[in-house]
């Protein structure tokens, strides 16, 4: 008999996100990511397997292996191996696509994954010869256009057409339902305190259209782009455990099915529009279409650049960030493609939930993108 290695998500987990030099200014990224992998590594623990790999996206940290380095110290063991993935704001969805890729392939049977950043303990970085700092690498070379992701999202605005009004609304939307959410309890189950913190810091309730409107452009003078309608520097963590749907089974866990999954690349021009052409080609390979979607979580890093995805794909909003997305929540780069997985979790396996499909994507720096197309496993 065949043995089905379809991968699944199962113990799906996250960190409170922090305002960058807030709740988590004196943690390091690995002391983010360890609790998220213990909590996800206890749950699958009875089912008696060893992990294969931990996998983790990150973009700003020091270097040396920060998946191998939480690992360690979430006291998984010397003999787990860890691998570090930069696909910058992509990094979390894409080691979740790699760890699927390894279950459906036969080479791992229970991989954890995710990915984890701390804005706040980011190393400064400068260029040898000069000494000049710098904040972030090259998202392309010389003689390519390497904007910086708040004036290409100005931009992408401009070229779509994207109002201020409509930008701000989405903001006050986000902000409204993250803060309704929170105070319901809707993230309390997939949270993992850190050193007593278990709380996201920044849903405001009170952000509003009227307040939004206040703020003044950033990018142009008579730009639409604001700190209001824009996501903001943050740190958090989140991981999964992938593996098969026996084991989900043995487990007696909820489980999400990764159906397709791709990736895409255009002009570095306009990074914000990535997660478009790779939500199409994920859809393509899944054999469905928007109109299959009930459930989608696409990165907030601005209202500008949501909104272009959003009408590029011809999706229906009502489905987009339910609970709020990373404008109230904040975006912590490396974990924020893992953490909209948590999310769709959170959403697509409770009681009330339909079977619709998922979708979860993210806009790269560079004009790349990356997206998963999931479902709830039987």
């Amino acid at each position: 008999m065949s043995t089905d290695r379809s991968p699944v998500i199962v113990a799906a987990r996250r960190t409170a996100i922090g305002t960058a030099g807030r709740g988590f200014a004196a943690h390091t990224v690995d002391a983010l990511a360890a609790p998220v992998l213990a909590a996800t590594a206890a749950a699958v623990a009875p089912a008696g397997l060893p992990v294969d790999d931990v996998v983790l996206g990150n973009c700003m940290g020091p270097g040396g292996d920060l998946a191998r380095v939480a690992a360690l110290r979430a006291g998984l063991g010397t003999t787990v191996p860890g691998v570090t993935v930069d696909r910058q704001c992509g990094s979390g969805l894409d080691a979740v696509l790699q760890a699927a890729a390894r279950v459906r392939a036969g080479d791992a049977k229970l991989v954890l994954a995710g990915g984890a950043e701390s804005a706040s303990t980011a190393p400064h970085r400068h260029w040898p010869d000069s000494g000049q700092r710098y904040e972030r690498a090259p998202f392309a070379p010389a003689g390519f256009a390497d904007p910086e992701m708040g004036p290409a999202a100005e931009h992408l605005a401009g070229e779509r057409g994207i109002t201020r009004a409509r930008q701000d609304a989405w903001a006050a939307r986000s902000h409204a339902r993250a803060a309704t959410a929170q105070a319901a309890g809707v993230f309390d189950a997939e949270l993992v305190a850190v050193d007593g913190v278990a709380r996201d810091d920044r849903p405001r309730a009170a952000m509003d259209a009227t307040r939004l409107a206040r703020f003044a452009p950033v990018f142009a003078p008579d730009g639409t782009v604001t700190a209001g309608n824009s996501c903001g520097f943050s740190d958090g963590a989140a991981a999964m455990a992938v593996t098969t749907p026996e084991v989900a089974r043995e487990l007696g866990l909820p489980a999400l099915r990764v159906r397709a999954a791709a990736v895409a690349a255009g002009d570095p021009a306009l990074p914000g529009i990535g997660a478009a052409p790779a939500a199409r080609a994920a859809l393509d390979r899944a054999g469905l279409t928007v109109a299959d979607l009930g459930f989608v979580e696409i990165t907030e890093a601005f209202a500008a650049q949501l909104l272009a995805v959003s009408d590029d794909l011809g999706l229906d909003e009502a489905t987009i960030s339910a609970d709020g997305g990373a404008i109230a929540l904040g975006h912590p780069w490396g974990a924020s493609g893992a953490i909209l997985l948590v999310r769709l979790a959170a959403r697509m396996l409770a009681d009330d939930a339909d079977g619709r499909a998922g979708l979860a994507a993210c806009s790269i720096g560079g004009g790349q993108g990356i997206a998963m197309v999931v479902e709830r496993a039987a």
